[in-house]
């Protein structure tokens, strides 16, 4: 069958719109449904499916439940990491800790977590095993990086491996956990497993520099949350670090003052554009997005497929929102 990326967007919108909640406590579900109604890119989903199609040659709709147990765990992640960072705005609305308040967001996440398990092991089959344990892994993976993320925050002396590492277990670990479980659904041999899932981390990591990019030099408009939230949150990104590093007459004093928001984002972008990091930074990603697309020579799949992959690779590191 022709490899057709158009249709994987709805295949995940209709899946999401079936969802059959339980009905002994609906308010659980709503934080829900309001956070998938959100949109977002469908990312991990879309991995998944493409994977899925593009190594089996099937159906991708076969992979749905996967799919779907994946862009839940994502949302999931998202509630809690939104309580954790006291962030209030998601996709351009306000988010579910602040619109009902904590215990929601963190009970609703729960539930969301329990829906991912549940759909992951649908029509899985022989591969559950498999599933399952990729599943059970990414996902302890994640929280390893979120606890770092949070320990970062209270070091000073975070190096840029160090941080690579965390945002290759928060953030990329995740894409790569989505391509494997396609993969695995194809029945792919262990090679073939591994370099999708290369694939994936490397997308990841482009993806999260490309992100730390955004949040201080992109259009809160398009980017859909609002600007310079990591240097209000002194937050350890390749940016910061780098920058306390070769600016260490400037950069320290300026986070340490007690300055209004909008004056700490403005004197922290200014040295960030004196040591043109925002150049930098774009450069590494795409460099990550150069070794995503070097992952894909050792699998064979369809031109339009090999296509699908290394468009994706190229947009992480070049994205708007």
């Amino acid at each position: 069958m022709a490899f057709n990326p158009e249709q994987f967007t709805n295949i995940i919108d209709e899946a999401i719109n079936s969802i059959v909640y339980p009905s002994t406590a609906p308010s659980l579900f709503e934080p829900v449904k309001y956070t998938l109604a959100s949109g977002g890119k469908r990312l991990r989903p879309t991995l998944t499916l493409a994977v899925y199609e593009a190594l089996s040659r099937r159906s991708p709709e076969e992979a749905v439940n996967q799919a779907l147990a994946i862009e839940l765990y994502h949302n999931f992640t998202l509630l809690h990491d939104d309580v954790m960072d006291r962030a209030e705005l998601r996709r351009g609305r306000p988010t579910v800790h602040c619109k009902w308040n904590d215990n929601v967001a963190i009970l609703s996440g729960d539930a969301m977590l329990t829906l991912a398990s549940q759909y992951l092991c649908r029509n899985a089959g022989e591969h559950l095993a498999a599933l399952s344990e990729c599943f059970n892994r990414t996902a302890m993976e994640v929280y390893e990086g979120q606890q770092l993320d949070m320990e970062f925050e209270r070091r000073d002396d975070v190096t840029v491996a160090e941080y690579m590492e965390m945002i290759r277990l928060k953030t990329s670990v995740l894409l790569a956990g989505a391509c494997r479980l396609g993969a695995i659904l194809a029945g792919a041999s262990e090679e073939v497993c591994n370099a999708i899932a290369d694939y994936g981390e490397a997308l990841g990591l482009a993806f999260q520099l490309r992100d730390d990019w955004l949040d201080t030099f992109g259009d809160p408009a398009v980017f859909g949350k609002e600007i310079g939230g990591d240097i209000v949150n002194r937050k350890k990104t390749w940016l910061l670090i780098t920058g306390l590093n070769e600016a260490p007459d400037q950069l320290p004093s300026i986070i340490a003052e007690d300055l209004e928001d909008d004056e700490l984002i403005s004197q922290v972008r200014h040295v960030y554009l004196l040591l043109h990091l925002d150049r930098r930074c774009n450069e590494i990603a795409e460099k990550y997005s150069a070794k995503a697309i070097e992952c894909l020579s050792k699998i064979d799949m369809d031109v339009d497929a090999r296509n699908f992959f290394q468009n994706l690779a190229r947009q992480a590191s070049s994205r708007t929102h």
